[in-house]
């Protein structure tokens, strides 16, 4: 499934979605609001990672 966001899409395994629209309902918060909230708690976490460019091989692996 997609979130539009603007005139951008955000896709994610559906899993992943369903969680978030699990902590939502629990939250009582919209998927965008949560979603915001999580970029704010984790970017600094995300900044520390290397770039595609920084690492050999390429892509990420973000499987968890």
């Amino acid at each position: 499934d997609a979130l539009p966001i603007g005139k951008q899409s955000l896709y994610f395994p559906e899993s992943m979605l369903q969680e978030i629209k699990e902590e939502a309902a629990r939250l009582d918060r919209s998927l965008s609001r949560v979603v915001q909230r999580a970029w704010k708690i984790s970017r600094l976490e995300i900044k520390k990672l290397p770039s595609v460019n920084d690492v050999e091989g390429g892509e990420d692996d973000d499987t968890e």
